[in-house]
């Protein structure tokens, strides 16, 4: 069904282009000057879905204010840029959007159709948009609080589900309001003195609303004292093994856990630690030190499997095993959504379990871009000599292995 709402038939999108700018159709003419700017907000406000419509909004590029058409040819690097509008981290949590590229009275079109989010509110560059009408507005107090009770249905992911037994004690004052809500929220919002704690909490879905203060899932993953307290797998298990079998003897094992920003940097500090540099003395005058993995590689890939892992069925760990000739990276939870056993690290496919802390790793700084993790690993990969990784996609987990360029049976 959805990719039918996802690709609105030829008599539905005219009616609502004869229809005019409304609630759910904006215009554009092309790409000059802010319209970019102006999409992407209308993209934001249509997720958000103030009106509370459960209907598709679109954005046409190609037309006049009036419904005219603006002549312009549609290429397929505009098609590009606003696909890109979807995944360049700029909105989050990353919207459900389509591209298409559509005729209409005989002259081509852009038809970027977006659905409203099962995790309000979303926001452009830090800032909630809505619509009512035609209008395009900043979000105030009212609406924010309106959409973070939206959450409260059924439908709601899985990491903003509040946790039996939880109050915002259980999340750090300190991370909340020095380390994420400066990234989090524009400052125009943020210095708004009518928003309380409790309700910027809420807005960025750390509690589950202003009225219930229990945590969610993100909240103790992003803020909380004692994270594994309430998720109990949270945390990696890192082994360094002398040798390319399990039985060979552990040179370091820990297990790793806390929040997932803290989680992430002592997880990448021990992959450095084990990142031995070889020496090249022969081949050159001076002596050469390379890694012995591309690290920005391997950071791609742990921050894949903390990101994308299932929190909800299984308290397994995210586990890495640093063997002689390889690394296998194994993340608990199989495909989702639209990504699939065939078409798994496929450029352009992807999906996400986990959305909201999609959202908050791309706050901290972790995911530059939403769905280049593996392509960035493979390339940089590549780029050193070694094979690109490869994945083994079952039901209940996807393991990535990364060899060496030299296989050698013991660390020396």
């Amino acid at each position: 069904m959805q990719n039918s709402v996802l690709t609105p038939s030829d008599e539905k999108l005219e009616s609502w282009i004869e229809g005019g700018e409304a609630d759910r159709v904006e215009f554009k003419e092309d790409l000059k000057g802010s319209a970019s700017i102006r999409i992407r907000e209308a993209i934001c406000a249509f997720a958000n879905d103030l009106p509370r419509s459960g209907l598709p909004g679109i954005v046409v590029l190609g037309l006049r204010d009036n419904g005219s058409s603006a002549g312009i040819p549609i290429t397929d690097q505009i098609m590009q840029n606003l696909a890109d509008m979807g995944s360049d981290g700029n909105i989050v949590p990353p919207p459900t959007l389509s591209v298409q590229k559509r005729l209409y009275k005989g002259e081509e079109i852009a038809v970027v159709t977006v659905l409203p989010s099962d995790s309000p509110p979303v926001r452009y560059k830090g800032t909630i948009f809505v619509r009512t009408g035609p209008r395009r507005s900043i979000a105030n107090a009212q609406d924010e609080r309106i959409l973070n009770e939206r959450r409260n249905s059924k439908h709601r992911p899985f990491d903003v589900t509040p946790v039996p037994g939880t109050n915002a004690s259980d999340l750090s004052d300190y991370r909340f309001n020095e380390e994420y809500l400066p990234r989090a929220v524009d400052r125009t919002s943020l210095s708004a003195n009518e928003r309380s704690s409790t309700e910027r909490l809420a807005a960025t879905k750390m509690i589950a609303s202003v009225d219930d203060e229990r945590a969610t899932i993100l909240g103790l993953m992003i803020l909380g004292v004692n994270p594994r307290d309430f998720i109990p797998g949270a945390y990696v298990q890192f082994l360094r093994i002398d040798g390319s079998d399990f039985s060979d003897p552990i040179i370091d094992e820990r297990a790793i856990d806390g929040t997932a920003p803290g989680v992430l940097t002592r997880l990448e500090d021990t992959l450095r630690s084990h990142n031995f540099n070889r020496i090249d003395i022969v081949s050159k005058d001076t002596e050469q030190r390379k890694e012995t993995y591309p690290f920005a590689a391997l950071q791609q890939l742990v921050r894949n499997a903390i990101m994308h892992r299932d929190y909800e069925t299984t308290n397994a760990p995210v586990r890495v095993t640093w063997f002689g000739d390889r690394i296998e990276i194994q993340n608990p939870g199989g495909p989702f959504g639209v990504v699939s056993r065939d078409n798994f690290a496929q450029h352009g496919i992807t999906d996400y379990r986990n959305p909201n802390l999609a959202e908050s790793m791309r706050v901290l700084g972790y995911v530059q871009r939403f769905g280049v993790g593996i392509p960035t690993a493979q390339r940089l990969l590549r780029e050193a000599g070694h094979p690109e990784p490869e994945f083994t996609v079952e039901d209940a987990h996807v393991l990535a292995t990364v060899k060496s360029v030299r296989q050698v049976g013991k660390v020396r």
